[in-house]
């Protein structure tokens, strides 16, 4: 696990300086050592979190047996013992970079369909002056690049990216990014809140030349979508139980300490389960609680540590703790990103970095394995009186308390093309589209929603598994996986996820739903595997997720920042929202309608990074 950055110029340039800054800022990624390359065309820079292979010829940049190559490379590729044999040349480490670098060497850009991993590679072919860039199937790993005047530039997180020239000043905000960012609370692939930056797609590599910039993609979730479904039980729970083992026995490889992430959810405890059954030692495994009791499910954590004999340490968080993040999120994030749970996820990283320097995590879970309730809504979605009557009954429904009115919100959308994205939001208490006219100063006219297309997919999905793609490639992505990759670099702690095995995502897309969303009863086929491993009466109980009391601190312990960042002085400083729209929102959310929690903290976070990006640009 490192950080990487770099630059290809089409022109001979050099810029050594801005190359050393932009590895430097991103240096908690990679304490270990640091590495570059330089020549008349290209700059490479590492920082390296040292996992396997702890010596120093496993330091990056790393360069071919021939010499032709040079590559930095951030993540890991867990089968790389077994595709090491596929290496024409003797290997000269322990480590997977060399593995990678080798047979890319020696098999092309192909050889990226081999990797089973998290990754983004920069490689660097020093005879014909090319740079090829590739990201793991599933986005798991963040790389960021811009590409204009004839140079691209790329680095692991967007802080690294302002170092270069070309954007340490005069940085154009991406207005269509901050409306998509009202709707959703993150900003999608391709977009950045800067304009001219951009992500770098998942499941695909890029050759940049003299010729300029291409990209092919090698894996895409639709692509992976059969005619034919999975639909018996044992089979499935069987197939599901060695594809999870395998799985996580390949992300348990380290050549350091490691751990889990236990919240006493289905996911995380699945994952603890399995790695304790294939482990000599009790694995270390590490939860946070919080002192407000509706949120604290610390206790269901150590009940099932204690049956599983993990060696488990907890942590008690007040808003004390909370409040110490709250006020610096956009310094992790480095843009607008209104997912609470990130303070929890930085608090629990901060405590398992005490004792371990990798940790596996039940990330994906509820996206593969119908988790969430905005499933339940798509299906209601498709009653013919729901549908037709949406509108009168959204009405009506918006009259009565607060409970309802949510539900009002959610019935009232326009086009179904954007179905998704509207359940998506109104799930999550965000703006929607409406509301969004309203609230900016200067209206996007761009289209911020998300549209996503499943008609030329090999079989027709049904609305639940078109709401289940829609998180596997929008949600997960963007929000939950930058969301842990930025808590746990934080703290130099590496993050695996074992349910993002892609032969687990392959399957699981390929599973009758009704395995999935049983009778009312979500993830049906993962609990059912789980109860094999812990007793079935510790998941008794509603799910509640990784999140923090928001609702009850905006009004109490965070209020102060609510009255700072949504003051009338710097809502009109900064000139993006309405002020009288604001003001509105938080008159009703402090008068009861408490479900305006989200909005006022989706809020918040903005004007907290126009805020620093004010400072910053001068």
């Amino acid at each position: 696990m490192c950080g990487i950055a770099g630059y290809y110029s089409i022109e001979k340039f050099s810029d050594e300086k801005s190359l050393r800054q932009m590895t430097d800022v991103i240096s908690h990624r990679g304490p270990d050592a640091d590495g570059f390359f330089f020549d008349e065309h290209c700059g490479l820079g590492h920082r390296r979190l040292s996992i396997i292979d702890l010596s120093s010829a496993a330091n990056q940049p790393m360069y071919s047996h021939n010499s032709r190559y040079a590559m930095v490379f951030n993540g890991e590729i867990f089968n790389f013992q077994e595709i090491a044999s596929l290496v024409k040349t003797s290997l000269q480490t322990h480590s997977d970079s060399e593995v990678i670098l080798e047979l890319l060497s020696q098999q092309g850009a192909d050889a990226v369909n081999l990797f089973n991993g998290m990754f983004t590679i920069a490689l660097y072919d020093k005879q014909e002056k090319t740079l090829s860039i590739f990201r793991d199937r599933l986005g798991v790993k963040p790389i960021y690049y811009s590409f204009q005047n004839g140079k691209f530039v790329f680095a692991s997180e967007l802080k690294a990216m302002l170092q270069f020239p070309d954007f340490k000043t005069g940085r154009k905000k991406n207005q269509k990014a901050i409306a998509q960012y009202l709707n959703i609370g993150y900003i999608a692939e391709p977009q950045t809140i800067y304009e001219g930056i951009y992500k770098f797609p998942s499941g695909v590599y890029a050759k940049i030349d003299s010729s300029g910039l291409i990209f092919s993609f090698y894996w895409k979730a639709e692509e992976k979508i059969e005619k034919n479904i999975e639909s018996d039980f044992v089979s499935a729970k069987n197939k599901l139980n060695d594809l999870m083992r395998s799985s996580v026995q390949m992300r348990m490889i380290s050549d350091v300490p490691f751990g889990t992430f236990l919240s006493g959810g289905i996911d995380s405890s699945l994952i603890t389960a399995i790695a304790q059954s294939v482990s000599a030692d009790p694995v270390k495994t590490f939860s946070i609680g919080f002192k407000e009791s509706g949120f604290n499910e610390s206790e269901y954590a150590k009940k099932v540590s204690q049956h599983l004999h993990t060696e488990h340490y907890e942590f008690m968080v007040t808003y004390k703790e909370a409040i110490e993040l709250a006020d610096n999120i956009v310094d992790v994030t480095d843009e607008p990103f209104a997912d609470p749970s990130i303070i929890p996820t930085m608090l629990v990283s901060k405590l398992a970095r005490q004792y371990v320097t990798m940790t596996l995590s039940g990330d994906g879970g509820d996206e593969l394995f119908m988790g969430y309730g905005a499933y339940k809504w798509a299906e209601r979605f498709q009653n013919p009186l729901l549908t037709n009557f949406r509108k009168p009954l959204s009405g009506i429904l918006s009259m009565l308390p607060s409970k309802y009115k949510r539900v009002a919100e959610l019935l009232n959308y326009d086009d179904r093309a954007f179905l998704q994205s509207h359940i998506f939001s109104q799930e999550q208490y965000f703006f929607s589209a409406d509301e969004i006219k309203n609230l900016l100063v200067e209206n996007c006219n761009e289209e911020f929603r998300i549209r996503q297309n499943c008609s030329s997919l090999k079989r027709n999905l049904s609305v639940k598994e078109e709401q289940a793609l829609f998180d596997l490639n929008y949600y997960l992505k963007d929000d939950l996986l930058v969301k842990v990759d930025r808590a746990s670099m934080k703290f130099s702690l590496e993050a695996r996820t074992p349910f993002l095995d892609y032969r687990v995502v392959e399957f699981a897309l390929n599973l009758n739903e009704n395995l999935k969303l049983k009778n009312g009863t979500s993830k049906y086929l993962l609990k059912e595997l789980l109860f094999d491993y812990v007793p079935r009466e510790y998941f008794n109980r509603p799910k509640w997720g990784f999140s923090i009391p928001l609702k009850h601190w905006l009004k109490k312990e965070l209020r102060h920042l609510v009255d700072f960042y949504l003051s009338k002085e710097m809502i009109e400083k900064h000139g993006v929202i309405n002020f009288i729209e604001v003001k509105n929102i938080i008159s009703r959310f402090m008068n009861g309608e408490e479900y305006l929690y989200n909005r006022i903290w989706n809020l918040m976070i903005l004007h907290q990074w126009l805020e620093k990006e004010n400072r910053n640009d001068k």
